[in-house]
């Protein structure tokens, strides 16, 4: 990984999508922050702080998806056995994995992480607009901290229902993402965003940053399920325990972030222009308050910034004809990806693998991942660019990569239904993740001509619409594909694909 100093970054001549080509450039949540650093030491030790934050909370998630499903199956499965067949039942209560891949038990499996998916996805879209004031008022710290809540708790309360099963129903693990109110995964990716945007104002060196971020992710995407398929396959509960000492190691680390908290003397607003920004990170303004979000005002009361903030997001909607087209194709794509949270489920039950054999599988499609967004398609994109037959048409290029990303996810979701032996399978999952880039081509499009105003500052309340429609799509396609995916297993057969084949028509 080069050093955010990379003087062959800051020296390059190409444009911001060439550099750019995962994230925007800056939170598509939140407004701009100022630029808030002095030093390039402070900068990257502030960079390195969001990386390790980054590392130790997507870390701590991967090893919290993939037992869950073990957990609750294993529950559901003493439920089954105990009214039919007790003498299946360990005298340590375990029951052999593959003894649990029964239709009933798998459907109510599919019912209760529907229901808790549902449930994680609606609180997360309900709080997102209120957080970005609590950012404002509070401080990016105050945020990210309540962020920990949910994601502790929810690892604990995994851990009390599935090891007290006279005390707790196995439903009761439904009551863990309520707690999301405390802001998920949409308000914390938000939140690190506009923190790394903060780092500088140079454009270049902003897109570098935020290629560090996207790199991290798909690493930890790559080794997070096969870390959590080994510990699991030691003890059910190791990857809990692990989960839970990399959030709390995440909180002191959360203190290292600068901060971002307004500050109520108005007289300290008004500053020199000339003078030096001086003193720590985040820790002095020069003329204006920080700001989360461009359509909130400082003499608002926070319903008023809620309601304000959505007016203002309505009207940059209406009478964008293309902007609405690009909407929908969010809001489709994002209801169609929600069958991913059901691979772990599908492959377990189609094949009769464990659960940590499937986790295996998945950092397989991870790894083509990482190499189709990191080296393929950035070099695909500034090849074209510089290419005399294609400069000069980036809208294009990126309208020709979303459809044959399109195309690719299609032809992928429908080899993965239609997969009877499992190198089938292997070879679907490599097609449907050559499709991942279709972010990539799609985020461009938000920033094009065609589509962004020219006011600058609504660009980035274009990204909060984007974000918004993402999570909307999600909502609608968890209980969607929960409901597929329990018609599939009743029905057998080839039937088990119908959630890839309704992502396929989405």
């Amino acid at each position: 990984m080069a050093s955010p100093q990379d003087e062959d970054v800051q020296n390059t001549s190409a444009t911001a999508e060439d550099d750019l080509l995962i994230l925007p450039r800056s939170s598509p949540l939140v407004g701009p922050i100022r630029n808030i650093s002095s030093y390039s030491k402070d900068r990257q030790s502030a960079l390195w702080t969001l990386l390790f934050l980054l590392i130790l909370t997507n870390m701590a998630t991967s090893l919290y998806n993939l037992p869950l499903n073990r957990v609750i199956e294993l529950r559901l499965c003493r439920e089954y056995y105990n009214q039919r067949d007790p003498s299946v039942i360990d005298p340590d209560g375990s029951i052999p994995e593959k003894l649990c891949k029964l239709n009933q038990v798998q459907q109510e499996l599919a019912w209760l992480q529907g229901v808790m998916e549902t449930t994680l996805i609606v609180c997360d879209f309900i709080v997102t607009i209120p957080f970005s004031f609590l950012a404002e008022r509070f401080g990016v710290r105050f945020v990210l901290l309540l962020n920990m809540i949910p994601r502790i708790f929810m690892t604990f309360w995994v851990l009390l229902v599935g090891n007290f099963d006279r005390i707790f129903s196995t439903k009761a693990i439904i009551a863990g993402p309520f707690l999301a109110i405390f802001g998920g995964e949409c308000v914390f990716s938000s939140t690190i965003f506009a923190l790394t945007a903060a780092l500088t104002q140079e454009y270049v060196q902003r897109a570098s940053y935020f290629s560090y971020i996207s790199s991290v992710s798909y690493v930890v995407a790559f080794m997070g399920p096969s870390l959590a398929s080994f510990t699991m396959s030691q003890s059910l509960w190791l990857p809990f325990w692990i989960g839970v000492v990399l959030l709390t190691a995440a909180i002191p680390t959360i203190y290292l972030l600068p901060e971002t908290k307004s500050r109520s003397n108005k007289h300290s607003l008004e500053s020199d222009p000339a003078t030096p920004e001086t003193g720590p990170l985040l820790g002095q303004r020069l003329s204006s308050p920080i700001r989360y979000s461009d359509a909130f005002e400082a003499d608002k009361k926070p319903p008023d910034y809620i309601i304000h903030t959505v007016k203002a997001l309505i009207r940059l909607i209406i009478g964008r004809r293309n902007f609405q087209l690009l909407l929908v194709s969010f809001l489709l794509t994002a209801l169609a990806s929600s069958d991913t949270k059901l691979l772990v489920q599908y492959i377990s039950k189609r094949y009769e693998w464990t659960f940590a054999q499937a986790g295996y599988l998945l950092s397989t499609k991870a790894l083509v991942n990482i190499v189709l967004l990191t080296v393929f398609v950035p070099r695909v994109i500034r090849a074209s660019i510089a290419s005399k037959s294609v400069h000069g048409s980036e809208i294009r290029l990126n309208f020709l990569g979303a459809e044959t990303s399109i195309l690719i996810s299609i032809l992928g979701v429908l080899c993965i239904a239609m997969s009877f032996k499992i190198w089938m399978l292997l070879t679907s999952l490599i097609i449907y993740a050559l499709g991942s880039a279709l972010p990539v081509f799609t985020i461009s499009l938000v920033k094009s001509p065609l589509i962004a105003l020219q006011e600058a500052h609504t660009h980035t309340q274009d990204f909060s619409i984007v974000m918004l429609t993402k999570t909307l799509g999600s909502l609608l396609g968890a209980p969607l594909m929960t409901v597929a995916w329990v018609q599939g297993i009743k029905s057998g057969g080839v039937g088990l694909g119908l959630p890839y084949f309704i992502s396929a028509v989405s």
